[in-house]
């Protein structure tokens, strides 16, 4: 399948010149966006890269612009949609707002029968102190028709969807030999099968609208080890099967202009992370002794990493693993 990506006209300008200098062999007939010229790329053109319009030096504003609307551009996300699994509280949230603040519509999608508190205090404030909105959808990540109606109905009110970040998913402490089945296909069905029902539904409505965008699968540090102070062999494996999902999501659809990474973070104060310390009061000591900066992360400090994975900011990344732990794998 390919399309044209739908895409502001002056960017359309900017990379049809890319492609005038872009052997034609590097364009399939599956794959082709843009047409070519006979130029061809000459590898003394990079000794006169501050001379092209595309250098990075001719796409800052003018002085007289660079006031905070205006800097930064490529974080600009005026006019775009986006959905957020999990987003009712915790994490979830705490990336919507990012996101809201850069100037986008953002649609949070949980199992929830009503949003946290702190997601009704976000939405009056995106919508009063930043003319945007933040609504909210309950639905079930493991149902696929469910997920994929939904990311339906969102696209098709602007025509667009610009991107998804999945970070639905829960926990189950136990021990591998003390495991029953129902856990085991509940955090499977949740923490893989949701992510990739997710992400293909997102996926869907990319093609759908020939449009560019970018997926966030929300994985865990756990996926890359086994923490200590945590007895969970089932979360563990499921978030390391989302880091795998992300790069052959990548591999598949980026051709498309359709980026897939994944985020591992560290230990987050979210009120899964509560539930293991009801559970195992020690853990937390454990868990701060074992990472550089000797505490836990708050929700709020990945709102940058969010606003970079979901933005043109990170254009030429895709397939990647975000490890974002406080050092507690770089021991």
């Amino acid at each position: 399948m390919s399309f044209v990506p739908r895409v502001l006209a002056p960017a359309r300008t900017r990379l049809a010149r890319v492609a005038a200098s872009t052997p034609r062999s590097l364009f399939s007939s599956s794959t082709r966006l843009y047409s070519t010229s006979n130029s061809f790329f000459s590898p003394q053109d990079i000794h006169n890269a501050s001379h092209s319009p595309d250098h990075i030096q001719s796409k800052m504003p003018a002085k007289e612009l660079l006031h905070n609307n205006h800097r930064f551009s490529e974080f600009d996300l005026e006019g775009r949609v986006y959905a957020i699994t999990g987003g009712g509280r915790g994490l979830g949230l705490s990336m919507a707002e990012a996101l809201i603040e850069a100037g986008a519509k953002v649609y949070c999608l949980d199992r929830l029968e009503s949003p946290h508190p702190d997601f009704l205090i976000a939405k009056k404030r995106a919508e009063e102190d930043y003319g945007s909105s933040l609504e909210y959808i309950r639905i079930d990540v493991r149902n696929n028709t469910e997920v994929n109606n939904a990311f339906a109905a969102i696209a098709a009110q602007g025509e667009r969807l610009d991107g998804l970040i999945a970070a639905a998913g829960i926990n189950h402490l136990q021990s591998a030999l003390e495991y029953s089945q129902q856990a085991l296909d509940d955090v499977m069905s949740i923490n893989y099968n949701g992510v990739f029902n997710s992400a293909t539904a997102a996926a869907r409505q990319m093609f759908k609208y020939q449009q560019k965008g970018s997926i966030l699968l929300v994985a865990s540090m756990s996926g890359l080890i086994a923490n200590k102070g945590m007895t969970s062999p089932v979360y563990n494996s499921s978030k390391a099967a989302v880091i795998q999902l992300g790069r052959s999501l990548a591999m598949e659809w980026g051709r498309h202009g359709i980026r897939v990474n994944s985020l591992c973070p560290g230990h987050i104060i979210t009120p899964m992370v509560d539930e293991v310390f009801r559970q195992n009061p020690a853990a937390r000591a454990t868990w701060e002794a074992e990472n550089m900066l000797g505490r836990l992360a708050l929700p709020e400090e990945f709102r940058g990493t969010a606003l970079f994975c979901l933005s043109d900011a990170s254009s030429f990344m895709t397939g990647s693993t975000l490890l974002i732990d406080g050092g507690h794998t770089a021991w």
